[in-house]
């Protein structure tokens, strides 16, 4: 069974971090949620989602001060972490390993720790800052999947789209996703 910390934050895009949730516990994850003031303000401006919703996707619930957590500590084992959406702020955390946040500390133990790390960072256009400091983070080991549109599949709903990031975010992990159909390829014939 994977053991997996989720970080909500601020930015734009609050229902593919629940989408992301969902799937983990279709996949009987252990979940380790942390939710940012800034998601709370972005759960009731952007979305009909309560926190609740999220709440009960999770197996551990904490609060982003909560810098004596488990979670803040190499010695608690995981197997990595998902940062969705991820703030521009929370990014930058992450990539100067400033640890102002239980969020932005796991994300830190993680990588010192050699696990995986996902940031889905949302933001558009991209300026420099932002993307030297997702390079920073890939450089740390960190893998960036940005939330993009998938233009080659036929189904371009909303949903759709998100089962496709879903899908491709736990492929980091070495799991499957059932409603992820990944490129096969042109049709022959």
């Amino acid at each position: 069974m994977k053991e997996i910390i989720v970080g909500i934050t601020g930015a734009s895009g609050i229902e593919l971090g629940l989408h992301i949730l969902r799937a983990l516990k279709r996949q009987n994850a252990q979940v380790h949620l942390i939710i940012s003031e800034g998601a709370r303000c972005t759960m009731r401006e952007e979305s009909n989602l309560t926190e609740e919703e999220f709440l009960r996707t999770a197996d551990y619930i904490y609060e982003e001060k909560e810098l004596g957590a488990a979670i803040a500590s190499g010695s608690f084992v995981t197997d990595g972490m998902i940062v969705a959406p991820c703030s521009m702020k929370t990014l930058s955390g992450i990539a100067n390993a400033y640890d102002e946040n239980l969020i932005i500390r796991a994300a830190d133990v993680c990588l010192k720790e050699g696990r995986k790390v996902v940031l889905l960072p949302r933001e558009m256009p991209l300026g420099r800052a932002h993307l030297k400091n997702m390079l920073a983070c890939a450089e740390y080991g960190c893998s960036i999947i940005p939330p993009m549109l998938s233009f080659y599949m036929k189904d371009t709903s909303m949903r759709a789209q998100l089962d496709h990031i879903t899908g491709k975010v736990l492929m980091q992990f070495g799991m499957t996703y059932e409603k992820f159909h990944g490129w096969q390829g042109p049709v022959q014939g």
